[in-house]
């Protein structure tokens, strides 16, 4: 049972059945074009502030109102889930929710500010993205044929398997955009993915002939020549849920650290190529991202390696 459902089993159900609160939902959904995971997490967020309302707050009255709430009850809230050692991405989180929902009510609905507004949040302690080594990566990327799969797993699995690997590593692309392709998306002649990105937008990524010849002889051996790219044996599209078991099935194969994730491809894509000499305009474009701001911590990450094998390496380090 989530938080929401036993919300809805109180008193307070009202603080996300609110007219309001709906209507905010579908702004999120229509207008500012979130994903559903990221609409559910929001949703979550807010009703477990609600339910600690409904705990027992000492400093409100029974069944407040959204717009009856001052920052000091949210002050509370935060000190709560800090004495409560949760985590800082997690408390950020949830109050990134609230702040979005109280900024809706402050545009949409005349509230006249927001309590959250001019709260200090914990900051997020600076830490930098697990790498995969290239060794690795070869590692993971050949591990489909190198394990033994289930009977009643299809004989094409390991070719898909493996075009999953080696796509996410040559491209970069999150595991929404890979899950999310069709075979019609691939130009095969000039080695480009069409792939939608983060708020329905629309890009081109290059690829590279090794996955592209990968790709081909999964989708030959899988016989499929339309639809989705990714499937299972029942030829539907692959969620992200049953990719993120595969990985994790190879992972632990090869006795890699638990903590190797698609997103972990990701991060040692953009890695790999700054180490070579990618310039990191052209590794922003590639990934996707709107702010260079984002694309920077990759750079970090190289300056830190290049430290390292200077100090491991150079005879007056």
């Amino acid at each position: 049972m989530t938080i929401q459902d036993k919300l809805l089993e109180t008193p307070y159900a009202y603080l996300i059945e609110d007219r309001d609160y709906q209507s905010y939902l579908d702004y999120l959904a229509q207008e500012k074009n979130l994903s559903d995971n990221t609409l559910r997490n929001y949703q979550q967020a807010i009703s477990y502030f609600a339910y600690w309302l409904y705990e027992g707050h000492e400093k409100v009255e029974a069944h407040p109102q959204w717009r009856e709430l001052d920052a000091e009850v949210f002050r509370d809230y935060l000190l709560y889930l800090t004495k409560a050692e949760v985590a800082r991405t997690t408390i950020r989180l949830r109050f990134s929710a609230l702040k979005s929902w109280y900024q809706f009510l402050v545009l949409r609905r005349d509230l006249a500010k927001s309590p959250i507004q001019e709260l200090q949040l914990p900051k997020l302690a600076k830490s930098l993205p697990v790498i995969i080594s290239i060794e690795q990566m070869d590692e993971l990327i050949n591990a489909p044929f190198n394990i033994t799969h289930p009977k009643q797993a299809p004989s094409w699995a390991p070719y898909r398997d493996q075009a999953i690997l080696e796509l996410f590593y040559a491209t970069g692309i999150r595991l929404s955009e890979l899950v999310s392709i069709n075979i019609e998306d691939i130009n095969y002649d000039e080695a480009i993915l069409k792939i939608m990105g983060k708020g329905s937008k629309e890009r081109l990524v290059p690829t590279g002939q090794l996955a592209l010849d990968v790709i081909l002889r999964y989708c030959h051996e899988a016989q499929i020549y339309s639809g989705p790219l990714f499937i299972n044996k029942s030829k539907t599209r692959l969620s992200s849920r049953s990719i993120d078991r595969l990985l994790k099935k190879y992972v632990a194969y090869l006795g890699l650290s638990e903590t190797i994730t698609p997103h972990k491809i990701r991060h040692s894509f953009a890695t790999h190529l700054l180490d070579n000499g990618a310039d990191l305009r052209s590794v922003q474009t590639l990934l996707g991202h709107e702010s260079l701001s984002t694309t920077q911590i990759y750079l970090h990450i190289t300056k830190q390696r290049l430290r390292e094998a200077y100090d491991n390496h150079h005879p007056r380090s």
